[in-house]
């Protein structure tokens, strides 16, 4: 199916790894323009020199967007070569790295951080290139939640919440926006085979004496985690998603909420 990107000039936060990655391959696959964002420089040109090598019109635009300075630099880099852009996709974000998760552990202050480096930070791209859209009438902004956003845990004082307020904002943002030409709607990941999602079935697989059998540790969490789809998600199962939310032919959709998680979320939306 051609989904009418061609030549369309896409953002997308967080891209020098994981989700972000995925999403920016897929939306340069679909002949769009591409600007991949990260703070770490040395991936990020990983990603950037990955994609030119298929022939992809790429940027790769450094910051940290949980500052004004950050977000700034990486939006200036992105008109300066695009001279605009028409699909936003608010990957980046993030969670205290206080190993402290407890509710009454976790310093408040790591709480405003993990706001900041996931609502705040999309908001300021918002700020920076929404009003581009609004004269075209012709944009979309796609944010991308969490499965925690949805489903509280005990463990998640502060990304839970923010990743929760990141829905709500596209569904707040898709009424401003009414009758705009512009669409706001959200991809909510479940479990997806990311760094760090590897990352911890080897660290679960060996708390349990099983040496590095991941493959293990990955069949008894999808059978304890309420999935109805019997394998873990991949990056490219949410790069669908955003793909076609970001199409013209995604227009009908707005301030949607799309559960991209196996069926893990088990609730009536």
């Amino acid at each position: 199916m051609d989904l009418e990107l061609r030549d369309k000039r896409v953002f997308v936060s967080g891209s020098s790894s994981g989700i972000g990655a995925g999403i920016a391959r897929y939306l340069a696959a679909e002949g769009t323009q591409v600007v991949v964002h990260g703070r770490n420089t040395e991936r990020l040109e990983l990603v950037r020199s990955e994609l030119a090598e298929t022939g992809a019109d790429v940027v790769a635009a450094p910051g940290d967007l949980a500052t004004d300075e950050g977000a700034e630099h990486a939006a200036s880099i992105a008109l300066e070569a695009f001279g605009g852009i028409d699909i936003l996709v608010n990957n980046a974000g993030g969670s205290s790295p206080d190993h402290r998760k407890s509710w009454f552990d976790l310093p408040l202050g790591e709480w405003s951080a993990t706001y900041e480096m996931n609502v705040v930070a999309a908001g300021r791209l918002i700020h920076r290139f929404v009003p581009g859209m609004r004269e075209r009438q012709w944009g979309r902004v796609i944010q991308i939640s969490s499965a925690a956003g949805i489903i509280p845990t005990s463990g998640q004082p502060d990304y839970g919440p923010a990743k929760a307020a990141m829905i709500n904002l596209s569904m707040g943002l898709s009424k401003a926006l009414a009758a705009t030409g512009i669409t706001v709607n959200t991809v909510t990941p479940g479990m997806i085979m990311t760094e760090g999602l590897m990352n911890f079935l080897r660290a679960f697989a060996a708390k349990r004496g099983w040496g590095e059998d991941t493959d293990r540790a990955a069949e008894y969490v999808l059978k304890g985690c309420g999935q109805t789809v019997d394998r873990i998600g991949q990056v490219e199962d949410i790069a669908y998603a955003v793909a076609f939310l970001a199409s013209p032919k995604g227009s009908f959709l707005n301030g949607v909420n799309l559960h991209v998680d196996g069926g893990g979320t088990q609730s009536i939306y």
